[in-house]
């Protein structure tokens, strides 16, 4: 783990600008990057969210509804209308686990599997959106993810 920055002698003022604010930078890329998919995925019929779904699903299929939230750090109560429009896209299969009905088990139907093929399409898209190369724009998604596990792994200050 790194060293925590430390401000030092740096202005207030300019600290506390909207453009210095690496929050802000992520917001409006993130804000950037969903509009950037919007079309992408049309053709594919799926929603931003949906085409995450259908991604980690596509390197897993037969996991747990609470697996896949887990995966995308999403609640059931966002999921589950999620899911039941890739269900009735014919997408995927919902269905209780025999051994555990608490347990919701998903699977990919064939489209699902075939609409695989068709995504491919889109990395290259967004890397030449981004100007970057894909190697790049891996380098900079292990970068976002690094600085992602070590937020989420810093202590949150007790609430008074």
């Amino acid at each position: 783990m790194s060293k925590p920055m430390s401000p030092g002698r740096v202005n207030s003022a300019e600290m506390l600008k909207l453009d210095h604010q690496l929050c802000f930078a992520l917001y409006s890329s993130s804000l950037a990057m969903t509009k950037l998919y919007k079309p992408l995925l049309e053709p594919l019929g799926l929603t931003y969210p949906q085409y995450l779904a259908m991604l980690v699903l596509w390197e897993g299929d037969g996991l747990t509804v609470s697996e896949l939230g887990q995966r995308l750090q999403l609640d059931s109560g966002t999921l589950t209308p999620l899911l039941k429009r890739l269900e009735a896209s014919g997408l995927v299969q919902r269905q209780r686990d025999s051994a555990d009905e608490r347990r919701v088990l998903l699977s990919l139907t064939g489209a699902g599997r075939a609409l695989k093929l068709r995504a491919a399409k889109v990395p290259p898209q967004v890397a030449c959106a981004a100007g970057c190369s894909l190697d790049e724009l891996a380098a900079l998604t292990r970068r976002l993810k690094q600085l992602r596990d070590e937020i989420q792994s810093f202590p949150q200050p007790d609430a008074a």
